[in-house]
């Protein structure tokens, strides 16, 4: 049975306790003396356990938010509390999978997937093995002593979703994480994804611009303004995940969740062009 639910964003996401909690956020940023106003008055209450994307027009600031959920980037405005903490910087709460790979460039395949893995005081066959079955996983077999400038942008981006998987942190922020892979890798890790996070329920919140992959993955997905951006709609949604993807897609339902959440998205795009026009 499929439930889609659609709701003004208000800021409450679940009757269970939230996990991280956005409130009233803004982030304006300064070039060349000039001020713009990148996010505008962002609320976002996210469960522990959920998986929540957030989609929108290109430029809207979904990347920009899930920088300033790593810590990466301080609010202009507002907050945001991970566990009732305030978000100052990074940390090994949270693992980042960039859109630009970031890998090490000084270390090879291997070392870099088991990077944070070396790190967490884990017996060494127990790191060893959980290396080995990532580079399984990711097609890198034959490339365990390769150096990132010797991989392709698909590969790399393959090493760095298998580092952040590995050491498995409480949140999961994904940003744009199968953009360089192709199709049949892309569906690979999606459902390699969707795996673990069914698995150990951690939280997940992911920026895409796929719609097919934010219904097909989310508990949750969030749809931005045009810039300054802003939720404005939210759909819960409640698939059955226990069939092949196939199952999954195929179905009524699933494609009528994926059509009203497109539909979202087409009215934010339009609404950005006819304000630019």
């Amino acid at each position: 049975m499929t439930v889609l639910a659609t709701r003004e964003a208000v800021g409450s996401a679940s009757v269970r306790p939230a996990k991280i909690v956005i409130s009233g956020v803004t982030k304006r940023f300064q070039r060349r003396g000039d001020s713009f106003l990148a996010l505008s008055a962002v609320d976002l209450d996210i469960a522990e356990g959920e998986f929540v994307s957030i989609v929108g027009p290109s430029g809207c600031g979904k990347s920009t938010l899930l920088y300033m959920l790593g810590g990466f980037v301080p609010a202009s405005d507002g907050s945001m509390r991970i566990d009732g903490e305030p978000v100052s910087g990074p940390g090994l709460d949270r693992g980042v999978v960039f859109q630009e790979y970031a890998l090490f460039p000084w270390l090879t395949v291997s070392q870099n997937i088991g990077y944070a893995l070396d790190r967490s005081g884990r017996p060494r066959q127990e790191r060893n093995e959980i290396v080995e079955r990532y580079i399984t996983l990711m097609g890198l077999r034959g490339f365990e002593n390769s150096f990132p400038r010797e991989l392709s942008g698909g590969m790399k981006q393959r090493v760095a979703l298998a580092r952040t998987f590995a050491y498995r942190p409480g949140i999961l922020l994904l940003d744009e994480p199968f953009g360089a892979l192709d199709a049949q890798t892309r569906e690979i890790m999606q459902d390699e994804l969707l795996r673990l996070w069914k698995t150990d329920r951690k939280t997940v919140v992911m920026v895409t611009h796929d719609v097919d992959e934010a219904v097909y993955l989310s508990t949750r997905v969030c749809v931005m303004s045009h810039r300054p951006g802003r939720i404005v709609e939210e759909f819960d949604i409640a698939l059955d995940r226990s069939g092949s993807r196939e199952e999954i897609v195929l179905t009524d339902q699933y494609r009528g969740i994926r059509n009203a959440v497109w539909m979202s998205v087409r009215r934010q795009v339009t609404e950005s062009r006819t304000a630019t026009a």
